[in-house]
């Protein structure tokens, strides 16, 4: 797949989200706009899957728990929800991390919590 196909993977999943807080608008909780969304992107035919485990290792052992990473669509972009004031440094690294355990190497932000959409695409190179 060539670079502008997958660029147009993020903006098929940013224009969904898009349309959701237009909806929606801000104040609900990310519960509400993670339903939204997940109506969203059936109807667009964006494949994705809800809530996937992400598997946690140390010291390439398998740790008992793991994260839920809010969707994975296109079977390559993690899509992590928030409903906040402003994206921090927290979030970021929270997804970061999801791009690390997983070898996935794309992933997108997106605050429901303010007037207008935010969101960050974010890439990690899981390459050595």
């Amino acid at each position: 797949m060539d670079k502008d196909s997958k660029d147009g993977q993020t903006h098929a999943i940013i224009g969904a989200a898009m349309e959701v807080h237009g909806q929606l608008g801000q104040g609900f909780l990310e519960a509400v706009y993670q339903d939204a969304l997940a109506i969203e992107l059936w109807d667009r035919s964006i494949p994705f899957v809800r809530e996937p485990g992400v598997p946690v290792h140390y010291k390439n052992r398998l740790l008992a728990c793991s994260y839920r990473a809010d969707f994975v669509c296109y079977g390559e972009i993690i899509v992590e929800l928030k409903a906040l004031q402003s994206i921090t440094g927290a979030e970021q690294s929270q997804l970061l991390n999801y791009l690390k355990a997983t070898g996935l190497e794309r992933g997108l932000l997106l605050n429901f919590g303010r007037p207008s959409l935010e969101f960050k695409r974010l890439i990690f190179s899981n390459k050595k």
